[in-house]
């Protein structure tokens, strides 16, 4: 049986599970969090349920069901999680050119204050987060989220939006990781500034994801 760690790997890679309008059904990742995971003609759910118990409410070559709300209710339900958010999945690999990490994190001041709410928020999501600060107080935050995978969230005051701050920022998350790594984002689709800002920093839509969290 494979995992959604090792689907999610494959996809850092560019390796995506196959567009057959099938269904993949692993065990949920931790105790803290199930989801429903769409690709490109294939869905994931990573959750602690028989796969005979989804085949009977998603019928076969239905990608829409699982990620619709008479599913994803059964399934909070079953697994006694709530639906966190439907979000859409950006992938970006690390900056490796010396010269563009190091412009994409001039300024940036890490800090041990995490009183923030976003940063507050992260870690009952992520571990090993790490929080850092632009001088316009912007924050970056970076930790490790669903099946260990990088993540990244920023915030950008509102006094100090439309002027490239937040692309900055996207940009510092894939400059402040490993070289050989690659950093996800979740955005909620209505939120179309941030949308905008991530994929003018380099990220890529790669699929979507309803988390439920307890």
């Amino acid at each position: 049986m494979t995992s959604l760690a090792a689907i999610l790997r494959g996809v850092e890679r560019g390796v995506f599970p196959p567009p057959d309008l099938g269904l993949t059904v692993v065990p949920a990742p931790s105790h803290r969090e199930s989801c429903v995971v769409a690709f490109t003609g294939h869905i994931v759910i990573a959750a602690d349920v028989d796969p005979e118990w989804v085949a009977e409410r998603i019928p076969a070559g239905d990608l829409s069901a699982p990620t619709n709300p008479p599913f994803l209710a059964a399934l909070e339900e079953f697994t006694g999680r709530r639906v966190n958010a439907i979000d859409a999945l950006l992938l970006a690999p690390a900056l490796t050119a010396r010269a563009e990490r190091a412009a994409a994190t001039a300024g940036l001041t890490e800090l041990a204050d995490h009183d923030h709410p976003r940063v507050e928020r992260a870690w009952r999501y992520r571990d090993d987060v790490r929080v850092y600060a632009d001088a316009y107080g912007g924050l970056v935050v970076t930790g490790r989220g669903l099946a260990g995978r990088l993540e990244c969230a920023i915030e950008v005051p509102p006094d100090a939006r439309g002027h490239g701050y937040g692309r900055r920022l996207a940009a510092a998350a894939r400059a402040l990781i490993a070289p050989d790594a690659s950093i996800w984002a979740q955005v909620t689709p209505g939120n179309a500034a941030s949308l905008r800002t991530f994929l003018a920093a380099g990220y890529k839509p790669v699929g979507s994801e309803a988390l439920l969290v307890k």
